[in-house]
This record gives structure tokens, sequence and C-alpha cells, in this order.
């Protein structure tokens, strides 16, 4: 046996907001690392460009078109990753939204429910059916996308960093709550990186250069530099990590 473990081999997943961005690079890295994936987003089409990808690594995948505000949906996708593939082992909650940029004094009560139930429900409820079925088999792994608006508060980002920041403590509840039955719960927090979710900021030349300037790496991040922390979260190497959240931001909160 290695002494770091990063197999997933016999080991089922699923990846929310798997259709592109951070959530495509996750999904693929756990492939990679040799589990089958179901991913979820709601536009079919772009799932099934992500299924491709899984495809080439030699994994099973499934596309499962998924509402992550629908309770039902949430419920659906579970049963339906138990119906094909008999097991649970790996939870990412991925997807998120932020529809607006500004003051949160001017935020929208509509707006505000839809990025709590986006970026923080939807996790919870998730998380709570996959806990049924990841115990019928001893335990697994959750790993949260939060960001680093969730530790540091963001201009023009107010309701998406509050959202982010109660993620990170869901984390740590759940990993309180659920270590006991054999299920870790850990968290990354990404910082600004260039996928088509958070093109507004990287395209934004002056918020780009601030960024740049003052991370010591002297540049934002890419996707695939998320995914191999969720691979590490969600196989044998992390064991004894529980309730964390590792900060991937090429050191700018250091």
């Amino acid at each position: 046996m290695p002494v770091a473990d990063f197999s997933l081999a016999g080991k089922v997943a699923i990846v929310t907001g798997g259709s592109r961005g951070i959530g495509r690079a996750i999904a693929i890295a756990l492939a990679e690392a040799g589990a089958d994936v179901v991913v979820a987003a709601r536009k079919p089409e772009s799932l099934e460009e992500t299924v491709a990808e899984i495809a080439k690594t030699g994994r099973r995948a499934l596309a499962v078109p998924t509402n992550v505000r629908e309770t039902e949906a949430l419920r659906n996708l579970v049963a339906e990753t138990k119906r094909q593939f008999g097991r649970l082992d790996i939870l990412v909650n991925n997807a998120a939204t932020n529809p607006v940029f500004g003051p949160i004094a001017k935020l929208e009560e509509r707006t505000w429910d839809t990025i709590m139930n986006t970026n923080v429900k939807a996790a919870w409820l998730l998380s709570t059916f996959a806990r049924e079925v990841m115990l019928e088999n001893g335990g697994g792994s959750i790993v949260n996308v939060s960001s680093t608006g969730g530790l540091r508060a963001s201009l023009g980002l107010g309701c998406y960093s509050v959202s982010k920041a109660a993620l990170i403590m869901l984390t740590q509840v759940l990993a309180k709550e659920w270590g006991p039955e054999g299920i870790r719960v850990n968290c990354v927090a990404p910082g600004l990186i260039k996928t088509e979710f958070s093109r507004a900021l990287w395209e934004n030349e002056q918020i780009l250069q601030t960024t740049v300037s003052q991370n010591p790496l002297r540049r934002i991040g890419f996707a695939e530099e998320v995914a191999g922390a969720v691979v590490y979260f969600a196989s044998p190497a992390s064991s004894y990590t529980n309730g964390q959240t590792l900060v991937i931001d090429g050191g700018g909160l250091a």
C-alpha cells in the first residue's frame, strides 16, 4: 500500500455544477483517480461534454440534469446515482450562482434567496440525502467548494461572500456531526480562477491587475489547480483530515 493513497478505484462520486469550469475539472480529476462520476447541472448538452471527457479516462460517467434549487431534483440525483452505480462514496457540492455585482444595500430579496438557496441550502440538502446512501457502505467523503470570498469580504460580492462563509461553517458542522459515522466533510476555497463563472472579474482589467499585483504568484488560477485538492480530500490520502478548508489562491490571503 502506498504511503499516500490517492486512488479512488471502486468509488462513485457526484459533482454538482459539473458541466464547466471548476466542476468539470473536478469531475475529470476524480475519474482519472479511478472513480465513476455522476455530473449534475441544469443544461443537458453541456453535461454531455463532460461525460465525453470522463469516458476518455476509461471510467463510467452519468449525466443527471439537475436544478439544485429543487429539493426533489436533489433527491432524484442521489437516487439515480444509487440505481445506476449501486453506491455513493464522494459528493462534491460545487454548484453556485452569483447573478449580481454591486452593493448589498441594493440587493433584491429575491436575489438574496436565489444565492442562498443555490450556494448553501442545496449543499445542505444534497449532503443530507447523500449521507443516507454513504452510510450503507460505511461512510464517505463530502467536499464543498467555497471561495476566498467566504473568508474575506469582497466589495460588490456581498451576498455571495456571506453564502460562501456559511458553506465553510456548514462544512465544520457536518464534519463534527457525521465524523463518528465515517463521513468526512472538507472544503476548498479558491481565489480568482479563470472560468466562465468569474469572467466578469478577470475580464475587468482593473480588477484583474489589482488581483495579480497583490498575489505572490502574480497571476490568477485555473480550474485544474483546484481539482487536485478535491482528489486529496476524496481519497484515503486525507483519511485523518476532517472539517478543514484549504485555500487555493496562490497565497493571496497570506
